[in-house]
């Protein structure tokens, strides 16, 4: 099968491409967000040609940390002869994407949810750019979503349009990633049988809590570290704080005196909602990182011993961020909702890495 190219845009951009035949392939990152997927790939050797979202402030660590444009963009509106000219000419053309998952949770409880359609957008673009390699991570309910009909769907048109497809449920651990996530991974191929990642831990070396955020400085709830602006956490409340001090590892407000319990988990509403105003535990996987681990109250995301909930810079390592990967540019102010949901939102580094080792091993297998 011959490799697509890309059409002709801007001759400079095209002739620092043509010396970019080192790579195995090309990627632009559909739903990119601060760039967790894209930077897997970049690790693993791959060119990031693009990422696309429609939120502005993802433009800055996308670019920053992937060395590639960031494209203010709808994935219901881009043209895809526009996608198609963001890919290098030559070499294999990646579509890799993320469609929001809210729709797909077990936190939407039932609950409609109009972004599932951008699923099917996804799919057109795949019809129409016809790239090389498709990769999709998403939610595992995603397979259940409307009675796995949407999901079939997505798999049928890609069928329709030559690829084969391989799928599976990826548990973090088993890929290095200190949080007991799941996500379902699919990849897509014009070559052959993709395969999905292969997995590198299993429970006797399941990375922990300790070793990813273990020697970082201590910090008080509120406060920051003076050499990193991201390790900051969120401020509590005198009655959060009681409550936190009364908190163990692996536990929950179950085990707290009945005076320190909120009323809204006295109501019979709010007794099954145990997992929340809970401490992380040393030598364990995390849980999963949602859009608010940076509050006590949203989970299980207190520190193991601190009386605190985890900072910023904590929860992107147990993303599999980099260290020194950056969120907002140097002396600008730490939002704490804005950078803590691009940390929540993002794939994790790691999973990426597996998802791009995957593909060019595919790759090497059809030398193509």
């Amino acid at each position: 099968m011959t490799i697509g190219t890309a059409p002709t845009v801007e001759s400079g951009e095209r002739e620092a491409a043509l010396t970019d035949s080192q790579f195995p392939g090309s990627v632009v990152d559909l739903f990119c967000g601060a760039g967790g997927l894209s930077h897997g790939f970049k690790i693993e050797g791959f060119k990031v040609a693009a990422g696309l979202d429609i939120d502005e402030k993802c433009r800055f660590p996308f670019e920053c940390n992937n060395d590639a444009p960031f494209l203010l963009e709808d994935v219901g509106e881009i043209d895809a002869a526009e996608l198609s000219a963001r890919f290098l000419p030559g070499i294999p053309r990646i579509l890799v994407g993320c469609a929001p998952c809210q729709p797909f949770s077990k936190y939407s409880q039932g609950r409609e949810d109009g972004r599932w359609q951008l699923l099917e957008h996804f799919s057109r673009l795949i019809c129409e750019v016809k790239p090389d390699i498709v990769s999709m991570e998403n939610v595992p309910r995603l397979h259940k979503f409307r009675n796995s009909s949407v999901f079939d769907a997505f798999i049928r048109t890609l069928r329709n349009n030559d690829y084969f497809v391989d799928w599976k449920i990826a548990y973090c651990p088993d890929y290095g990633i200190p949080q007991s996530r799941s996500r379902l991974v699919l990849l897509a191929s014009r070559y052959g049988p993709p395969g999905v990642p292969e997995t590198t831990h299993d429970q006797d070396n399941y990375p922990t809590v300790r070793e990813t955020i273990g020697d970082l400085p201590a910090i008080p709830a509120g406060g920051a570290d003076s050499d990193d602006p991201l390790h900051r956490s969120s401020a509590l409340s005198p009655a959060n704080l009681d409550r936190i001090r009364a908190s163990q590892p692996g536990g929950s407000w179950r085990d707290w005196s009945d005076d320190l319990v909120t009323a809204c988990h006295k109501k019979p509403t709010g007794k099954g909602y145990s997992s929340v105003y809970g401490r992380m535990g040393w030598d364990d996987p995390a849980p999963t990182m949602t859009t608010q681990f940076f509050g006590f109250g949203n989970g299980r995301f207190g520190h193991p011993e601190q009386d605190r909930a985890i900072s910023l810079r904590e929860g992107a390592l147990i993303q599999t961020f980099p260290r020194d990967y950056a969120f907002v540019p140097e002396g600008n102010r730490i939002e704490m909702k804005s950078i803590g949901r691009l940390i929540g939102n993002a794939v994790p580094v790691d999973l990426g890495r597996a998802i791009a080792r995957r593909i060019r091993a595919h790759l090497d297998e059809h030398n193509q």
